[in-house]
């Protein structure tokens, strides 16, 4: 189950380079480094594949996966939850719709996108660090920057996300912690290494100092 007072490693999946089951795999190796919350996001692949790997993703991992942007997927596949983008569904319908229960991340990444969030289980603020990801992250907002959106945030727990890597989450949790941010979220950091359990594994023991 989703713990928002620990600390959180999110992975999020890059792509199907390797199919469903590479990927599948991937996301294994990831948990048994240390990853707590797998996110799957498919930008470019259709509907029902989605919902088909996140079946799969459900089936063999012991935390919660989390589909990025869809909450019908993510109720059809079975996951513990969705995360949501500023122009995705509000968190107040997704809330209505899945229940309590259903665990709910907002991206905020500027002031105007906080009122946005409420409700959330946890937010994702971003981009900390430059990003070439996603095509549409924005300018990377820094260390202080998260730190200031996630006290206006509060209570909600805080990830920085954003160009994370092993320094950069030590120096995300050094600089932001008591601020209220309880981990990182990352995509290349992990699923992009030829080794995702010991990129996670290397970012945990970094954010854990």
């Amino acid at each position: 189950m989703f713990d928002p007072t620990s600390l959180t490693l999110l992975a999020i999946t890059d792509d199907l380079r390797d199919g469903a089951e590479g990927l599948v795999s991937r996301a294994v190796r990831a948990v048994h480094g240390g990853a707590t919350m797998i996110q799957l996001r498919l930008k470019d692949v259709d509907a029902r594949t989605q919902v088909d790997v996140a079946r799969r993703l459900v089936g063999v991992l012991p935390v919660p996966v989390l589909v990025n942007d869809r909450a019908d997927l993510a109720m059809a596949a079975g996951a513990a939850g969705v995360h949501l983008g500023a122009d995705d569904l509000p968190v107040s319908v997704v809330r209505r719709l899945a229940g309590e229960r259903f665990v709910i991340g907002a991206s905020v990444g500027a002031d105007a996108e906080v009122p946005l969030a409420a409700g959330a289980d946890y937010v994702g603020i971003g981009p900390v660090f430059g990003t070439a990801t996603k095509d549409d992250a924005g300018t990377a907002i820094g260390v202080a920057e998260l730190a200031r959106l996630a006290r206006a945030c509060a209570p909600m727990p805080a990830v920085a996300i954003g160009g994370i890597t092993a320094d950069g989450a030590a120096a995300v949790m050094a600089g932001a912690s008591e601020a209220g941010v309880r981990g990182v979220a990352v995509v290349r950091a992990v699923f992009g290494m030829q080794e995702p359990d010991e990129a996670a594994r290397a970012i945990r023991r970094a954010m854990a100092t």
